[in-house]
């Protein structure tokens, strides 16, 4: 018999690429769904978020500048990373939802196809929302997307890891960033999955995760100002409206809570939400002296 100790993991926020313990200095017990102490994950404060805020907008030029095609491959190399820790997610999702290991492996591995899914968007979704426009005069008139900025994502319950990738990636691949408040009863994997973005090509800033009470921490960053847009996936119908409310201080995009099967296909739908249409007018000239135009 082996008398070494086990090493214990410790959970902590992922806010600008780097790893914070919480300013508060308070955890919470994180148990399975038969109770089983996991572990203690951070509890996040209203000044985490706000700098989990500030780290997203530091991020944001960088970010929404870069080619589509740069971020495709960035969210492919977050998929290999994922691939190659597969089974520490299969092993925390098993625990954090009460599957069977071949039913968490199922969800890890669509998890991992979502994101590859979303990567393959990054340099298409322009072409399906965006494009020439016809008017009605010597015009060129061209629309399109661009990304709203900072938002709010408010991470799946139920879902901790597969619901979790399937609102974050959206909003990434489009160039915006994010602040991620993770499933308060199951955040270990949405907390693992700011290590692969860390050792993944993925800018600093770019995804910020807590973890936490969310009725806590959401009301900060809906009427933070510097929030541009909101996602409400893992608020009950009470904490929707209250925040639905609070994000209309600055007309941030907001994305309310709804039914979703998360291992479905997705559309686009959550790529769109968080764009924007800009539409451009060039005058085209005139051709030949008969003054006609193209």
């Amino acid at each position: 018999m082996s008398d070494r100790l086990s090493v214990f993991k410790t959970y902590k926020l992922y806010v600008g690429g780097k790893f914070p313990r919480s300013e508060s200095g308070r955890v919470y017990e994180v148990t399975d769904s038969k109770g089983k102490w996991l572990a203690n994950a951070p509890q996040s404060s209203r000044k985490d978020a706000r700098d989990a805020v500030v780290a997203a907008r530091k991020a944001f030029g960088a970010w929404s500048g870069a080619t589509a095609y740069n971020r495709g491959q960035i969210l492919y190399r977050v998929a290999e990373m994922l691939e190659g820790r597969k089974g520490q997610f299969v092993h925390e999702v098993a625990d954090a939802e009460g599957l069977s290991k071949s039913k968490a492996a199922d969800q890890v591995e669509a998890t991992i196809d979502r994101w590859v899914w979303y990567a393959g968007w990054t340099d298409k979704i322009a072409q399906v929302v965006g494009g020439g426009n016809p008017v009605a005069g010597p015009y060129f008139n061209l629309s399109s997307p661009e990304p709203t900025g900072v938002v709010a994502v408010l991470a799946p319950q139920e879902s901790s890891f597969l619901g979790l990738v399937s609102v974050v990636a959206p909003v990434i691949a489009t160039g915006n960033t994010a602040v991620v408040i993770a499933s308060e009863k199951s955040p270990l994997p949405a907390l693992s999955l700011g290590e692969v973005l860390a050792t993944s090509d993925l800018p600093g800033g770019v995804v910020n995760v807590l973890s936490g009470r969310t009725a806590e921490i959401a009301p900060s960053l809906a009427a933070h100002q510097d929030v541009n847009a909101i996602d409400l996936a893992g608020a009950d119908d009470v904490l929707a409206k209250e925040l639905e409310i609070a994000a209309a201080d600055n007309l941030k995009r907001v994305l309310r809570p709804q039914p979703v099967d998360y291992s479905a296909t997705p559309g686009t739908d959550r790529m769109t939400a968080f764009l924007e249409t800009k539409t451009v007018w060039h005058p085209t000239g005139s051709l030949g002296a008969s003054g006609s135009s193209y």
